[in-house]
């Protein structure tokens, strides 16, 4: 997606950018741990199948991605004035050195197809978004970095929702249903989890997300959150209330050729 091509989230314990072709190589040493790859129902690639995996979801209007890495030092951004709307600004390649990589998070689109038994509005058509978080780093996992990431990812997609959803339709003359009307709404947010992750299905309950159904064929269940997309709704609100999150230019001019 195209949307967070140039913005990266600041948090406290985190610091979110868009996934660039610099993360590549560390990404594939991520992803050549078969447990990983297990955990995330990944295939094996080549270093060179990574590269073009990176440009295709960077393109591809329904997938939202951006790299986790370990929050802003006084050194990594700068106030100087670059002509954007952003008070601070990341220095790519530098705040997101491989060493300071640790995971990524993800949201994928999809047609809402109404399998729970209610109707598509009439001329309207609905999404189901899908959202996964990975820290691959081991030496960060147990410190509270995937609620602080979940955290700044949830806050915004909920504040540039429309721009997502915006981007996502208009990659035809059709909406996500095919029924060539308005821009779909958001239906609800879903995250699929091996059913034996304690850990994971922990943290999205205490986001607010809850269990549907039972377990997949998969060994999967479904934790779903509602009203994400509700303006003014009480998860919004919630989700501000408990870190701040700053958008920052993501400047790329440091980067070598």
């Amino acid at each position: 997606m195209r949307l967070n091509e140039n913005i990266a989230l600041s948090a406290p314990q985190v610091l979110l950018v868009p996934y660039d072709p610099h993360h590549v190589p560390r990404y594939h040493e991520w992803m050549e741990d078969p447990a990983i790859r297990e955990a995330t129902a990944s295939d094996r690639l080549t270093l060179a199948e990574e590269y073009e995996n990176q440009t295709s979801w960077r393109e591809a209007p329904d997938k939202l991605t951006f790299i986790i890495c370990e929050p802003l030092m006084p050194h990594d951004g700068t106030s100087e004035d670059l002509g954007t709307d952003y008070a601070e600004t990341v220095v790519a390649g530098e705040a997101d050195s491989p060493g300071r990589m640790i995971g990524d998070v993800n949201l994928f689109l999809t047609p809402w197809d109404g399998d729970d038994g209610e109707e598509q509005g009439q001329g309207k058509a609905y999404v189901n978004a899908e959202i996964d978080i990975m820290i691959a780093d081991p030496r960060h996992r147990g410190r509270g970095l995937g609620r602080a990431t979940l955290t700044a990812f949830l806050l915004f997609i909920r504040s540039h929702l429309d721009g997502i959803l915006a981007e996502y339709a208009g990659a035809s003359s059709e909406d996500a249903n095919g029924n060539g009307s308005s821009t779909p709404e958001l239906k609800d947010v879903v995250a699929k989890i091996n059913a034996g992750n304690q850990s994971s299905i922990k943290l999205f309950k205490s986001m607010g997300f809850s269990q549907r159904g039972g377990v997949n064929y998969f060994g999967e269940i479904e934790m779903v959150l509602e009203g994400l997309g509700v303006k003014e709704g009480k998860v919004g609100e919630e989700l501000a209330g408990t870190a701040a999150t700053s958008e920052c230019f993501y400047d790329r001019s440091r980067l070598k050729e």
